[in-house]
């Protein structure tokens, strides 16, 4: 057996034994049995457990086997090398084992779920309505298929773009379980299921990509320096996700912190902090000596630590699924009904103030703009440090838009967004009409092109290039096409309020994010058409653009008018729940709703023609200049020879008549 196979072994020991400890301290391995109470059985209570564990170890070494091929091992103009196509293989094995893993999840869980032995749950009918018809045999049956997908599709993966689109997918496959635990019955579930969402995509690149580059280490394979640096840059990233959305996490789902020395629950959460402070104290020793040992030629020290950094993470996997299946303290919270679908209790009257007194943290949307700012900000810094100018007008815009994003998703206009549909329509509209016209004139792609290195080996693959690459695919040259980003920001719309999506993303918090990111995205796609600045397939020309502008703002002024003429509740199912006694009736504000969708497009339009004016203006001075300057130098321009020729021809034509 190899020395790789035998860490791996020993590996999962360690986070079985974790698993283990966790289990009794949390009090789930024996717990009290009532009798007259369905019990599945000691074979289910800790068959389940062990299956979600090998489960997540599965999950983990797939990300970690892509993320290798992907981005930690150099790649030769998008193919990818021979040690790179050997992890793509072993991710197909890891992902057949996630299946199955999966798999052997929704047969424990139908079992302790309906309170039967394993052999009485072994019927076809039990088990399938266990992975259909709940939550978590949903998540489970989405993790079987996704991973099958995984595995059938990593045989065929040679280029950086495909084992690229297969990583996503793999982190999108540890989504659903841990969002479908304690997650969903957290009071301020818009806050756990954010943080929890974005602990996992963290986690499972951090432990992933370790586990397979401790492998790297331990085999003595090739290119180990350069899969070491790239991954000690991303650690450091990842383990600055990890933390705070672990700190968000247990806020979420903690009543008082004193919970945290007095409950299960709590002394599991604080094990896992001490070992998250131990892996950080690893990964700061790994940057500052073991690095440096390793780029002199010394793989042996890097090796022996990476290996135990491993050891200590899987056994934090361990204490995770053990923390899963202990009940989180309990939190009183107000019997009403409100309450529990929004998080918050029901905002009073609206009043102007209550919009810039009554914040609320959405830190989906929070870290996004923290992310648009401080990269864009470092962007611009780099430009500078380096002697290169950058407009401030671009920066002025691109902040201005992020604080726009800022205002609509965290202040009190976001918590009535939720209650009045009307407000919902301002945040829709701001979002899909305002904001992205200020991000687009930001041109964040050509400081990125401009801020970011090129990759230090010849033929592959860094941030720039891949940036370029997504640039010149086919796919972004057919969602920029005029045709398409128009439909996709008209249709979108009629598709979303005139069917039941509104209603079910008012509902799941994961589908009011969704909504509000594609109000977002499709804007931003939509307006970079008609006035980016940035490089792109399709560039229309400037009467074009004004075209595409008058063509389409007149279905949004039928959107709001339809809205108005609406006789019935869109989502009615939502907002009788809500239980709101002030204000106008329902009707009404749909109404009003439609009223501003109909007169919100003037000021948006305004905006985008003194914006398409300008550079139009900008862009004739710009050829008058050059014209000038070759006119200076005797060339000769192409286009004025053209015409002169043909103005010649004519004369000749002339005279021979």
């Amino acid at each position: 057996m190899s020395r790789a196979a035998r860490l791996g072994l020993v590996g999962v020991a360690v986070a079985a034994a974790a698993l283990v400890l966790g289990m009794i301290f949390g009090g789930t391995a024996f717990p009290r049995i009532i009798p007259g109470l369905p019990d599945a059985g000691p074979v289910v209570r800790w068959g389940l457990p062990v299956s979600k564990m090998l489960m997540d170890v599965a999950g983990l070494l797939t990300v970690g086997l892509l993320l290798m091929a992907t981005a930690l091992l150099p790649s030769d103009k998008g193919m990818l090398g021979a040690p790179a196509l050997d992890y793509v293989k072993a991710a197909s094995w890891a992902a057949l084992a996630w299946a199955a893993a999966a798999f052997l999840a929704i047969v424990f869980g139908a079992a302790e779920f309906i309170g039967r032995t394993l052999p009485q749950v072994l019927d076809g009918v039990l088990l399938s309505s266990y992975a259909t018809q709940t939550t978590q045999g949903v998540a489970l049956t989405l993790v079987v298929l996704f991973a099958v997908a995984i595995a059938l599709f990593s045989r065929g993966a040679i280029t950086a773009g495909a084992s690229a689109g297969l990583l996503v997918l793999a982190l999108v496959t540890t989504l659903p379980p841990p969002l479908t635990g304690h997650t969903s019955s957290s009071p301020n579930h818009d806050l756990a299921t954010s943080s929890v969402a974005l602990h996992m995509l963290a986690l499972a690149l951090w432990v992933g990509g370790l586990v397979v580059l401790a492998g790297h280490a331990v085999r003595r394979e090739p290119q180990l320096d350069v899969a070491a640096a790239r991954f000690s840059r991303m650690a450091l990233w990842c383990y600055a996700g990890v933390g705070l959305s672990g700190v968000f996490a247990l806020v979420a789902r903690l009543g008082a912190l004193s919970d945290l020395w007095t409950d299960e629950y709590g002394l599991l959460a604080v094990a896992k902090i001490v070992a998250f402070v131990l892996l950080g104290y690893v990964g700061y020793w790994h940057r500052q000596r073991t690095l440096a040992r390793l780029q002199a030629g010394e793989p042996g020290a890097f090796a022996r630590l990476a290996g135990g950094e491993t050891l200590l993470m899987l056994a934090t996997v361990g204490l995770a699924v053990a923390l899963s299946r202990t009940p989180p303290p309990d939190y009183r919270i107000p019997a009403d009904r409100a309450y529990e679908l929004l998080g918050f209790p029901l905002p009073p009257e609206l009043t102007l103030g209550n919009i810039f007194t009554l914040w609320w943290l959405d830190l989906f949307f929070a870290l996004v703009a923290g992310l648009l700012a401080g990269l864009y900000a470092a962007g611009v810094v780099r430009l500078r440090r380096r002697g290169d100018a950058w407009p401030w007008g671009r920066t002025i815009s691109w902040f201005a838009g992020v604080a726009l994003l800022v205002f609509v998703t965290q202040s009190g206009l976001a918590r009535y967004a939720k209650v009045m549909f009307d407000i919902h329509m301002i945040e829709h509209m701001t979002l899909s009409m305002v904001v992205p016209i200020f991000l687009v004139l930001g041109g964040p792609v050509t400081l990125a092109l401009r801020a970011l290195k090129p990759a230090v080996r010849k033929g592959d693959r860094g941030p720039r290039e891949w940036i370029t690459t997504i640039l010149h695919s086919r796919y972004t040259k057919v969602v920029t096409h005029p045709v398409v980003a128009t439909v996709i920001f008209v249709a979108s719309t009629y598709a979303l309020y005139f069917t039941p999506l509104f209603e079910s993303a008012m509902t799941e918090h994961l589908g009011h994010i969704w909504m509000t990111v594609h109000f977002l995205l499709s804007g931003c796609l939509f307006f970079w058409v008609i006035i980016g600045v940035d490089p792109g397939p399709n560039r229309l020309p400037h009467v074009g653009r004004l075209l595409m502008l008058f063509v389409t703002m007149p279905f949004h002024a039928f959107f709001g008018i339809a809205l108005m003429m609406t006789g019935s509740v869109i989502a009615s199912g939502w907002y009788d729940q809500l239980g709101r006694t002030w204000g106008d009736t329902l009707l009404q504000t749909q109404q009003d709703g439609g009223a501003i969708a109909w007169g919100f497009g003037e000021i948006p339009t305004l905006i985008v023609l003194l914006a398409i004016a300008f550079q139009w203006y900008r862009d004739d001075d710009r050829q008058a200049r050059r014209s000038d300057r070759r006119a200076d130098r005797g060339a000769s321009d192409p286009e004025l020879d053209s015409y002169n020729a043909y103005l010649a021809r004519l004369n000749k034509a002339d005279q021979g008549e």
